[in-house]
């Protein structure tokens, strides 16, 4: 069987394809860069995909940029020390970008032959995207099989979200059992020049959340 695999380069879609690859699927992995100031996760998720020997890792330059409207992608300040509880969603949201995302995902996958799709979203400890809660992903494997040629003649596309119903700190021990390097990873959205995570941004929290609540250390910072 062959997966489509969003690969970013941080811990939640490392696990992702880990379990997906558990599951005995020959996985292709997705990487965009986006114009994201934390290019870092670039160079992670290649280091990911050495260590799960994926079968192709395919990157691609979709920079949004050019659309803006979020710290990640333009001179905006990424929000440091939030309230992780706040119902606002903050400025670190990229536009629709799962929804493009898992678009291309979509498309490659069509071309390979492939009618599985993984993408490492969680709806509990994550920042209140509205793009990682389970009645998008719904919909938008719904629209998948409407439009799309193999959709259409009887193949089902399926999005597999292994996490979503896990928060970080169960995400880490899981990856624990599968035996995962997690100091491979890359989760600050707004890292040091020479690479150290920031510490305070919401990806940093979350991460140190997680670590914390599952006893142990992370591996990054050891490093």
């Amino acid at each position: 069987m062959r997966a489509v695999v969003l690969l970013s380069g941080g811990l939640d879609s490392y696990t992702a394809a880990a379990i997906a690859k558990r599951q005995r699927f020959t996985l292709f992995a997705l990487t965009i860069h986006y114009g994201q100031r934390h290019a870092r996760e670039i160079d992670a998720a290649r280091a990911v995909a050495r260590a799960l020997g994926i079968e192709r890792h395919l990157e691609m330059d979709l920079d949004l940029r050019a659309i803006g409207g979020s710290s990640l992608t333009s001179d905006l300040d990424v929000p440091r020390g939030r309230d992780l509880d706040a119902e606002t969603i903050p400025s670190t949201y990229v536009p629709a970008r799962n929804t493009i995302f898992l678009s291309l995902a979509v498309g490659w996958a069509e071309v390979l032959g492939a009618h599985d799709i993984v993408i490492g979203v969680n709806a509990l400890d994550y920042s209140g995207y509205p793009d990682c809660r389970p009645e998008f992903i719904a919909a938008f494997e719904r629209v998948a099989n409407l439009g799309t040629r193999d959709g259409v003649e009887g193949a089902r596309f399926r999005i597999h979200t292994p996490l979503i119903s896990l928060g970080k700190a169960d995400i880490i021990r899981r990856g624990a059992e599968l035996g995962l390097d997690y100091g491979l990873t890359h989760s600050c959205y707004d890292p040091q020049a020479n690479g150290r995570p920031c510490g305070a941004c919401d990806s940093c929290r979350l991460r140190a959340k997680g670590f914390r609540e599952a006893g142990m250390p992370d591996p990054l910072l050891l490093r």
